[in-house]
C-alpha cells in the first residue's frame, strides 16, 4: 500500500493519553523507527515534557513529547506536512476529542495519516474540511478491490530463501519492533534481510512490502500473506525474510497470525513473550497464555519449529530481566534475549543458530563475523555443558516437557 507521502516528509504524532501504551503502538513504533517520515514531535499532554526516546527505552532521541497541536507547530517553526493519528484502540474508533485535533490539522493544512479500522476519508466532515484546506486523508486500513486481491496459491514453495515469523503471546507486545531490529541487525552484519509488514503501522512506516492484515477479509489473508512475501523474494533477493505477526495465535480476538502461519510459511518463528503481563491487553477477562502452552501451539498448528524468545520487559528491572531469559533457555530449550536491552548480535545469533545457511553468502564473502558464546545473565544459573545462543544447543532441564521437545 502507498500512503503517498514523499520520503522524510515531516510529521507529527498525535497519541493524547497513550504514548508509551499499549494502544499508542502505532507512535510508539513511529518514534523508534520510520523511513517515510521526519518524526518532529508526539503531542499527549498527560506526558509533555518527556523526550520520546528515554520515556520509551530509556535513551534519548531528540523527539519531544508536546501538549498540544499549537506547541508542536511553534516547535517546528512551520506547519508540519503530516499529522499521524498515533493512537490504535481496540475497537479503531476515534473519540470526539481526537476528531477535533485532526480537524484542526486539516484546517492548519497537514495533510491526515489514519490507520484506523474507521475511514475519515469517508466521514462526511472529514471530506469536507480536507477538500477545502486542500489536503489529502491516507486511510492505511482501506483494503484493495477485491478484484486486486489474492487466494492462496501455492506461489510460497517458489521462495528458496528461509521465512522467520515474529509471533507472540498477545497484541501491542513488541512483535514488530523487534521484526524491525531482527532485519536491522542481520543488515548490519552483512546479511540480506527484508520484512514483510502485516500491520497498519510498519505501512506507515514505510515499509516496502506489507498488507494491513486486518482490514481484509479472511478470505483472502493467507493469499496477501503468501503475495508480499514472494514479491520480497523476487524483489530483493534475501538471504532470509522476516515475517512481522499480529496478535496471538491463541488470540480470542486477533486470529491473524494463522494466516500468517499459512501464507508465508516459515521454517522459524521468534516468540516475543511478556513475563510480568497477566492478562492479554484490551481484554483484561482473559488470561494470558503461557509462553510453553503458545510455543506447543505454534508447533502443533503449523510445520515449523520455535527458534528463538524475545522479551518484553514491561514492568521489569534489568536484573529480572536477566533472571527471565534464563529462565526461558533453561525451560524451553531455546535462545532468548530482550532486544532493547541486551545487544542486537543476540538477535542474529539466534538467527544463525537455527539456520547456518542464511549467513552463507556472507561467509563465502570472508566477511562473516565469528559465532562467540555468551555468558549467562545470571551465573549462578550456569550448568554443565550448556552451550548458549551462540553455541550449538541449550541444554534443558530435564522435565517430561523438555525431554519430549529434544526428542521432536
Amino acid at each position: 500500500m502507498n500512503t503517498h507521502a514523499p520520503a522524510q516528509s515531516t510529521a507529527v504524532v498525535y497519541c493524547e493519553g497513550q504514548f508509551g501504551a499499549q494502544d499508542g503502538k502505532t507512535a510508539n513504533g513511529l518514534v523508534r523507527h520510520s523511513e517515510k517520515y521526519a518524526i518532529l514531535s508526539v503531542i499527549d499532554s498527560q506526558r509533555a515534557g518527556s523526550d520520546a526516546g528515554e520515556l520509551l527505552d530509556g535513551t534519548r532521541n531528540g523527539i519531544p513529547v508536546l501538549s498540544s497541536l499549537d506547541e508542536a507547530i511553534s516547535l517546528a517553526g512551520q506547519v508540519p506536512e503530516y499529522l499521524i493519528c498515533g493512537v490504535a484502540p481496540a475497537d479503531g474508533l476515534l473519540s470526539e476529542a481526537q476528531r477535533v485535533v485532526l480537524l484542526d490539522g486539516i484546517a492548519r493544512g497537514m495533510h491526515i495519516i489514519n490507520g484506523l479500522h474507521e475511514f475519515l476519508a469517508d466521514d462526511v466532515e472529514f471530506a469536507a474540511a480536507s477538500l477545502l484546506a486542500g489536503v489529502t486523508i491516507t486511510d492505511i486500513r482501506r483494503p484493495r478491490e477485491k478484484k486486486d486481491l489474492h487466494l492462496f496459491s501455492g506461489r510460497i514453495d517458489s521462495v528458496t530463501c528461509p521465512r522467520i515469523a515474529i509471533l507472540g503471546t498477545d497484541g501491542a507486545i513488541g512483535k514488530r519492533t523487534t521484526a524491525t531490529l531482527v532485519v536491522q541487525a542481520l543488515v548490519e552484519r552483512g546479511i540480506r534481510a527484508v520484512m514483510v509488514g502485516t500491520g497498519q503501522t510498519t505501512i506507515i512506516q514505510g515499509g516496502r512490502y506489507g498488507v494491513a492484515l486486518d482490514a481484509l477479509v479472511p478470505q483472502f489473508c493467507s493469499g496477501e500473506v503468501e503475495n508480499q512475501v514472494v514479491a520480497a523474494f523476487e524483489g530483493e533477493d534475501p538471504d532470509v525474510i522476516i515475517v512481522e505477526g499480529q496478535g496471538a495465535l491463541s488470540h480470542p480476538a486477533y486470529l491473524t497470525s494463522a494466516h500468517i502461519l499459512r501464507g508465508s510459511r516459515p521454517e522459524g518463528v521468534i516468540v516475543q513473550h511478556a513475563p510480568r503481563r497477566r492478562v492479554l491487553g484490551d481484554f483484561p477477562m482473559v488470561s494470558m497464555p503461557t509462553l510453553g502452552s503458545e510455543i506447543d501451539l505454534i508447533e502443533a498448528f503449523a510445520a515449523t519449529r520455535v527458534i528463538g524468545v524475545t522479551v518484553n520487559h514491561e514492568g521489569m528491572t534489568d536484573a529480572e530481566i536477566g533472571d527471565a531469559i534464563d529462565d526461558i533457555e533453561l525451560e524451553h530449550g531455546v535462545p532468548a534475549t530482550d532486544p532493547l536491552t541486551r545487544p542486537l548480535d543476540r538477535l542474529v545469533d539466534m538467527v544463525l543458530q537455527a539456520m547456518p545457511a542464511v549467513g552463507e553468502r556472507v561467509r563465502d564473502a570472508s566477511t562473516s563475523m565469528p559465532v562467540e558464546p555468551r555468558e549467562l545473565d545470571r551465573e549462578k544459573r550456569r550448568t554443565p555443558g550448556l552451550s548458549h545462543p551462540r553455541g550449538t544447543s541449550v541444554e534443558r532441564r530435564h522435565t517430561q516437557r523438555g525431554l519430549r521437545r529434544r526428542l521432536s
